[in-house]
Parts: structure tokens; C-alpha cells; sequence
């Protein structure tokens, strides 16, 4: 789906701390539960002009858990509801639930699927591809996600299952969660995640009416070594994740995927303009397993797009639309500049800060380099990369990290808002 910048922004207010039970504290220790409960209005090209209300708790039905639900609508006939939960403690004490669903209707959305009868000899979303090869259309996108993790008995998760961030204006003064040692067994938490999940997009285009639906399993292991997960300073993460849809049910297809991703950040120091100054670096890369190219031209065993090798969105190459680029196989890389300063300009507004809570906020110039390719091969996939440049605002806001990035390519200038700081979502 192509610029929809806004329809996540407040969405996935707590996924910045997924994969890590934490609770937050103020410099005081003491713990407060925080509540979300505003309206708020974005414009975008699905929705046109829009209002939505979001409603969220962080510290409930425990300290280290949260729950939110949003609902918005706009005038171009498009709606969506999204409700998620996140480290919720299941009786087995070191098992945590992440649940999210989604419903939502959506209206003119410009999709990179093969269809367009303009480019009848070209894959759609390849690294090649035309930018104006899409099939538009109507369509209904709904999902769901329960996410199990089980924290291992190793490293900083041995002895602690719950941690507690202590903060000051936003800042990690205790509880550095990793970053200690490269070692696994002596510093940072280890998860063993088993996701099911099912996806339904149907999409009635000016072209052609398609429908997508994918259900499976996504079993994953992940290394979480940063000091602080919602803004790390020191410290890496690594995952590595299979996906299959083994066909079952109503599922288009059968598939399987392998990804992996590392990011690591470098602490640069504090100025007397900067109250934190870091260097993030990540690198991702996937290949579809079950890829399957037919003798007619067709590909069986392949994911949707939005569940393969793709760049573009709020995630991977910001100035692109979502799944721009979409293919066999894909890496992607990408460094930040993350800085922090001093002088808090909301704190001018106290009646607005009694809402927002703004602790700090970021300046983040950013580039990213990626692409796609027809199968995984390092000397293709690192031959004719797209790029992009770009500058974020990121704000820590009621215990959430919320961006907007804006960036240019080639192709044009895009921008994206979402919550959460973009690697290892």
C-alpha cells in the first residue's frame, strides 16, 4: 500500500518495548501507571482528511504490560480499527504475550503486484521496476498476531525475568538492560519466539481484483544486548526468524522465508548542546526459501509482498511507498545520527506537557541503502542499490518513542510517522 504515512502513527504506541519486560520508573523508583486518551487528526492519501481516537495504558493488566485500542476514519471512505496488547505475563513466569489485531477498509491504494496491463512485461516491484506499475484499487486489509516469548535462562535473563528501567527526563540513569558483554550468557536477554498469525488483503483494482490471505508460523530467536531498548545507547541486537505457511486452511499459498537482522549502536558522548549523541547501524537481509519460478513465467510458493522481501514504508527505505520493492531476496542497510538535545521546548507549554509528556526529543539525520533481487547473491544484491537520504523528529512521549522521518530518493520524497525507533520493530 502506498502513503499510508499516518494510519499506524498512534497503532503501535507500545511496540517500542517489545521483546523486553520492563517496568519504568521515574529517578524517585516510583511506578506510575500512563494513560493515552486523545483524539487526533492526520491527512494522507488513503484516508484524505481524518479523526481518530486512541485510547492506551501502560503498566496494565501489569507493571511491565500495556494495552491500546484505535479506531480512525477519514474522508476518502477508509477506516480501520487496532486494538494490541503487549508483555503480558502468562502463568509460566517466563512466558509473554504480545497480542494485535487489525480490521480496516481502505480506499484508493496503489498496490505492487503484477496486473497493470502498461507493464505486461515487467515484474511488478522488482529493482528495475517502473515506479508507476501498481494496480490501484479499494480493498479490506485485516490481521491478527499472538506473539509468545519465552525468555531463556541466560545472560542478564538468568536471574532477572522482569527489569526496571530507572529514568531521568527520559534518560537511562539504571538498569542497563546490555551492552555489558559480548558474550550471550553474561550480558543482555534471550528469546525463543513462536508467532502464529494470519493475514487477509483483498483489493478490487481498476485491473484486476485480488485476494491475499496467508496464515503460518513465524519461529524466531533473538538476542537482545542494548542498555535501553526504547532508546539504546550501547550495545547490539540480533534475530534471526523462519516464516511458513504451510498451505493450510484458506491460505493462498505455501511459502517459507529466512531473515535475519543486526543492529548496533556507538555512544558518541553528551556536549554542552547535546544531551546524547549515538551512532545507530543496522543491517537486514531475507530470502524467500519456497521461491519457485514456473516454465509460463509465473512464481508459486511466494509470500504476499508485505510478508517477504520488501523495502519501502515506515520501516526499511523511508522515501518509498510501502512494498515498493518486492522480490525473491533483499538486504538492506542503514545509519543513524541520533542527537538529543539540551533544551526542551515543550516544556514551554505545561498544559500541553500534561498530556503529551514529552521527556525528549531527537534530531536523526539518516541514510539507507537496499535492494531486491531475483535470488539471494552478495554481488547482485549489493550491484544498482536504491538509496535514500533523510532527517527525523523523534519524541519520547507517555513512555513511547513517536518519529516522523522524512527522506528523498530518486523516486521522489516521502514521509513517515509511526512509534517506535526503526530497527529491530
Amino acid at each position: 500500500m502506498r502513503h499510508i504515512v499516518s494510519c499506524l502513527l498512534l497503532g503501535v504506541f507500545l511496540a517500542g518495548s517489545a521483546y523486553a519486560q520492563n517496568v519504568i520508573v521515574g529517578p524517585d523508583r516510583e511506578f506510575r501507571e500512563q494513560t493515552l486518551s486523545l483524539p487526533y487528526a492526520f491527512y494522507n492519501e488513503a484516508f484524505g482528511a481524518a479523526v481518530g481516537y486512541v485510547q492506551g495504558k501502560i503498566g496494565y493488566p501489569q507493571k511491565q504490560a500495556g494495552i491500546l485500542g484505535t479506531a480512525m476514519a477519514g474522508t476518502q471512505g477508509a477506516g480501520m480499527l487496532f486494538v494490541m496488547g503487549r508483555d503480558i505475563q502468562l502463568p509460566l513466569e517466563r512466558l509473554f504475550l504480545d497480542p494485535i489485531f487489525q480490521i480496516g477498509y481502505f480506499s484508493d491504494l496503489n498496490v505492487y503486484t503484477d496486473g497493470n496491463p502498461f507493464y505486461s512485461d515487467e515484474q511488478s516491484g522488482s529493482n528495475d521496476s517502473d515506479e508507476d506499475n501498481y494496480i490501484e484499487g479499494d480493498g479490506w486489509d485485516n490481521f491478527f498476531r499472538m506473539r509468545f516469548k519465552f525468555l531463556l535462562p541466560m545472560g542478564l535473563g538468568r536471574d532477572t525475568i522482569i527489569n526496571t528501567y530507572v529514568l531521568d527526563r527520559g534518560m537511562l540513569i539504571d538498569g542497563q538492560a546490555g551492552g555489558l558483554s559480548w558474550n550471550p550468557f553474561k550480558s543482555g536477554r534471550t528469546y525463543l519466539e513462536i508467532v502464529p498469525f494470519y493475514r487477509s488483503q483483498d483489493i478490487d483494482g481498476d485491473y484486476l481484483n485480488t485476494e491475499q490471505q496467508t496464515n503460518g508460523v513465524d519461529i524466531a530467536l533473538f538476542h537482545d544486548n542494548r542498555d535501553f531498548s526504547l532508546n539504546p545507547s550501547t550495545g547490539h541486537a540480533l534475530r534471526v526468524q523462519l516464516s511458513r505457511d504451510f498451505g493450510w486452511f484458506n491460505s493462498s499459498d505455501s511459502w517459507t522465508v529466512l531473515q535475519a537482522e543486526y543492529d548496533h549502536y556507538l555512544s558518541l558522548g553528551a556536549t554542552e548542546t547535546f544531551r546524547q549523541r549515538v551512532l545507530a547501524l543496522d543491517v537486514w537481509t531475507v530470502d524467500t526459501l519456497s521461491w519457485d519460478n514456473e516454465a509460463d513465467g509465473t512464481v508459486s510458493n511466494r509470500p504476499p509482498a508485505y510478508a517477504g522481501a520488501t523495502l519501502g514504508g515506515v520501516w526499511r527505505m523511508r522515501a518509498y511507498p510501502s512494498q515498493r520493492f518486492n522480490d525473491q531476496a533483499a538486504i538492506y542497510y542503514a545509519a543513524e545520527l541520533r542527537l538529543m538535545p539540551e533544551w526542551n521546548p515543550f516544556d514551554n507549554w505545561p498544559r500541553f506537557q500534561e498530556y503529551a509528556g514529552i521527556q525528549w526529543w531527537q534530531w536523526v539525520p539518516f541514510v539507507e541503502v537496499g535492494r531486491v533481487a531475483p535470488t539471494w547473491q552478495l554481488d547482485e544484491l549489493h550491484s544498482d542499490m536504491q538509496w535514500d537520504v533523510g532527517f527525523g523528529i523523534r519524541a519520547f512521549a507517555k513512555g513511547a518513542v513517536i518519529r516522523i522521518d522524512s527522506a528523498a530518493s530518486e523516486e521522489g520524497f516521502g514521509i513517515q510517522m509511526m512509534v517506535a525507533q526503526p530497527f529491530q520493530f
